[in-house]
């Protein structure tokens, strides 16, 4: 049976936790996940789990947060003038807004603070500083 090398197609079903047990993902209900081994395209962590996999193998692995999305970042977080936001945007905690920086790109921050006169968002991702573990079975090579 063929096993799972550096540059093959795959596709996977999945569930990612938290060391709590909470869910953060799930394929449950959705096609697999599809990418290419070794790409880029997944987290690290994940990616090199799956070499050497044939179909129909399951695996748990446990990725550290540098091999998934890195440990938070403390310079990601900014207190903005409360008043720069549009009446209509909720200032509440966990708030996600899409924010565009001044070189155009535009990015998911969330809303970790609110204050009085500031604001402050956080773009470090979600899953930043957490360690994950991921259930999967490979579903298909080719």
């Amino acid at each position: 049976m063929t096993e799972v090398k550096a540059g093959d197609k795959v596709r996977i079903h999945y569930k990612g936790t938290l060391a709590d047990g909470s869910v953060f993902d799930s394929s449950e209900g959705r096609d697999p996940l599809e990418f290419t081994v070794g790409s880029g395209q997944i987290i690290p962590g994940l990616d090199n789990a799956i070499p050497g996999m044939k179909v129909g193998d399951e695996k748990t692995v446990q990725v550290p947060c540098d091999q998934a999305y890195g440990p938070k970042d403390p310079n990601a977080t900014q207190p903005v003038p409360r008043d720069q936001f549009p009446p209509d945007i909720p200032m509440e905690v966990g708030t996600q807004l899409q924010v565009q920086t001044p070189n155009g790109q535009v990015m998911t921050v969330s809303i970790v603070e609110v204050g009085e006169e500031n604001v402050v968002l956080d773009a470090n991702h979600p899953l930043a500083g957490k360690d994950l573990i991921f259930e999967f079975s490979l579903v298909e090579i080719g």
